[in-house]
């Protein structure tokens, strides 16, 4: 099999976790991760703790989650799709009316077929997505039964680091993200790739050292910064994020704020040479960890490598980003030669 292949197997078995900021969905991910690559650490900081001007949010346990119709059709179950639960959502068990539920209900009109992705990570709420076609079905009479079987309760964020050592103690730094529930570019992606793009550097000579991280979006590299900002201030000379790196369309890049850093000119030559149409995004436009990892004091040299940007595609954010449609092996093997041959480019420039 190709290594594309490999990546889209492990993208199906990760597939179904129900993944956020925090949970079990998050940390099965990371220990499926640790069984292809033992050498990686997970990494845990504990709920409310304040990294920069943030909290670490508590931590969020969901069973269950479904809406029971008037007359007696469950919807909107959990176990049927997770995107269906409002990822964060609070406790509840009570019937309510039509009009006092499609309050709580999200639907993309122009999108009729496609459950959407919504989160209240920082707000205490709770809420059902569901396809527009789907909800136009609703009886606006009778009571609704939702129910929603979750704990948010004092935990931890969970988070994985891998230091690979090479001859100089200057490194790379690779990221991608772990906390979005069954969307396959936007989520799948990322973390499979970077898992056998690590398995790869692993195996290979190295002149620089690696430090590859596999963290929720945003708030994960936050709280990782706040830890190590200084040692990544001091030692990284190249940064990477991956994200939305499975479809088979363009090639992308977000750059670093002024586009005048190494690893800009490398990822610049290595895009030029492997996709004549690519498109590279200003920074202002930015769409995951390169906005904290180039933020001002922090001033990293990190861009994000894409094929289709995140937002940039009809299907980011619904439950239309699936594996096998939008993400396939082709794509994921062309989103992992994108970062490899930016990886080879660095050992190679002496």
């Amino acid at each position: 099999m190709k290594t594309g292949d490999y990546i889209f197997k492990f993208g199906k078995k990760i597939w179904p976790y129900n993944r956020s900021i925090t949970g079990e969905g998050t940390l099965k991910t990371l220990k499926d991760i640790k069984d292809l690559i033992p050498e990686i650490k997970i990494k845990k900081i504990p709920s409310r703790k304040k990294v920069f001007d943030w909290n670490i949010p508590d931590e969020w346990e969901i069973n269950d989650s479904y809406i029971i119709t008037p007359n007696g059709k469950k919807i909107c179950s959990l176990k049927k799709n997770n995107l269906h639960l409002v990822g964060y959502s609070s406790p509840i068990n009570k019937k309510i009316n039509f009009k006092e539920l499609s309050k709580k209900l999200y639907s993309l009109p122009g999108m009729p077929d496609a459950i959407p992705y919504k989160t209240t990570y920082y707000k205490k709420d709770w809420g059902f997505c569901i396809s527009h076609n789907e909800k136009k079905k609703l009886s606006k009479k009778g009571l609704y039964t939702v129910y929603i079987n979750s704990k948010i309760k004092k935990g931890h964020l969970h988070y994985g680091e891998l230091i690979i050592k090479g001859k100089t103690k200057k490194e790379v730094l690779i990221s991608s993200y772990i906390c979005h529930p069954s969307m396959a570019n936007n989520e799948i992606s990322g973390p499979t790739v970077l898992t056998y793009l690590s398995k790869w550097i692993l195996e290979k000579k190295r002149k620089y050292s690696y430090r590859i991280l596999f963290i929720p979006e945003t708030i994960g590299s936050l709280a990782y910064l706040n830890k190590n900002i200084k040692t990544m201030k001091k030692n990284i000379s190249f940064g990477f994020c991956l994200t939305c790196v499975g479809d088979e369309r363009n090639y992308s890049l977000i750059p670093t704020k002024y586009r005048n850093t190494k690893t800009d000119k490398i990822s610049l030559h290595v895009i030029k040479n492997i996709d004549k149409k690519f498109k590279i995004y200003p920074w202002e436009e930015r769409a995951s960890d390169e906005r904290q990892f180039c933020s001002p004091g922090v001033d990293l040299p990190v861009v994000t490598l894409c094929r289709t940007k995140p937002g940039e595609y009809k299907e980011y954010h619904t439950s239309l980003d699936n594996l096998g449609t939008v993400v396939t092996a082709k794509g994921l093997e062309g989103g992992y030669n994108f970062a490899k041959n930016c990886v080879e480019v660095i050992e190679n420039n002496f």
